[in-house]
């Protein structure tokens, strides 16, 4: 499994890059904050909501500590997504959020 960490990933979005985020957690650790244009999308979800993903993008996962997002991405590679999973989780992260 990929994984990059989540002060990695806060350096891409402040270079401009445009990253598809996926945040695993759920909806009332959402509403605490998210990384601004991460796309929520519950562990639980997951499976049944493939169909809103492209296998033709990366996907970054992430949760709160990174052991949802490491199942999130191991179900999403086992269907042939290229995913890296963010290390620490939102616990790891300092970048703003929405």
């Amino acid at each position: 499994m990929k994984t990059m960490t989540a002060k990695e990933v806060e350096q891409k979005l402040s270079e401009g890059k445009e990253l598809n985020i996926i945040d695993v957690r759920e909806d009332e650790e959402v509403a605490e904050g998210m990384i601004p244009g991460a796309k929520h999308i519950a562990l639980g979800t997951v499976e049944e909501r493939t169909d809103e993903l492209d296998k033709d993008k990366s996907y970054i996962m992430v949760c709160r500590s990174g052991g949802r997002s490491g199942r999130a991405s191991q179900i999403l590679e086992d269907k042939g997504f290229d995913v890296t999973n963010m290390e620490g989780g939102m616990m790891s992260w300092e970048g703003p959020t929405k």
